[in-house]
């Protein structure tokens, strides 16, 4: 039987219940002053979230640091990486966190051989 999480000692369905404000009182400080001072672009994105769910489409967006809020756990939402969008799956243990902690925007750098020239011993190998 899988474990029932909560968040604060609330289930999800008491949270997606819940108003915005309400929600934000159970967040820590920092997220809890940007969903206060924000509330208008939350509901800015829900209604477009919804216009796309219900239109089939792929929800993306810019805004990395919009805060995971109960109603949109279960979705899937593509967020911009600076390079490109990478689908980010919302679940129940990040509500709190912001979308942008999941989308990696620097690559793990992989170094190759150096170039002719680029160090003292390779100004004698020979180009083939």
């Amino acid at each position: 039987m899988a474990k029932e999480i909560k968040f604060r000692g609330k289930s999800l369905e008491e949270l997606k219940k819940m108003d915005l404000r309400e929600f934000a009182n159970l967040l820590k400080s920092r997220e809890r002053r940007s969903l206060i001072r924000n509330v208008d672009v939350f509901e800015n994105f829900l209604k477009r979230i919804q216009k796309k769910i219900d239109k089939k489409k792929p929800i993306k967006t810019h805004l990395r640091d919009l805060i995971i809020i109960p109603r949109m756990v279960g979705l899937t939402i593509k967020v911009h990486s600076g390079k490109s969008f990478v689908d980010v799956k919302i679940s129940e243990q990040m509500l709190g966190h912001r979308l942008g902690e999941f989308v990696p925007t620097r690559g793990q750098v992989k170094h190759g051989a150096p170039g002719i020239g680029a160090t003292r011993s390779t100004s004698f190998l020979s180009v083939k």
